[in-house]
């Protein structure tokens, strides 16, 4: 929000007053930079505004994203799982010259992984 002098109409700064009997710490005051005019900032000033979170979608593929993908044989990372196979996609998520990301889903208890 940029507030104008109402003296000359030119935007006003912020700045550090001087200390004084009133404010013996000083104060941060609005200054116009082409007249004499000051204003202590005595109040707040600002405003807040609630933002709507936008909707997001789901890039890749919501809750049945693994329902046609196909499976492999691999052992699942998670410590209490001794599944040994695997729902798998891939996808190219960084530049071409490097190789292609796979995402795995244990078919047994369900945990996500990654590989590069």
């Amino acid at each position: 929000m940029l507030i104008f002098c109402p003296n000359c109409s030119n935007a006003l700064t912020i700045s550090k007053a001087d200390a004084s009997t009133r404010y013996p710490m000083g104060v941060n005051r609005f200054e116009c930079r082409t007249c004499p005019y000051e204003a202590p900032l005595d109040r707040e000033w600002f405003e807040s505004t609630n933002l709507k979170q936008k909707e997001v979608d789901d890039i890749f593929g919501g809750a049945e994203e693994f329902a046609n993908a196909d499976s492999v044989a691999t052992q699942c990372p998670a410590e209490a799982c001794n599944g040994e196979r695997a729902y798998f996609f891939q996808l190219q998520i960084r530049s071409a010259d490097e190789p292609m990301t796979t995402f795995l889903k244990c078919t047994s208890c369900g945990a996500r992984w990654r590989e590069n």
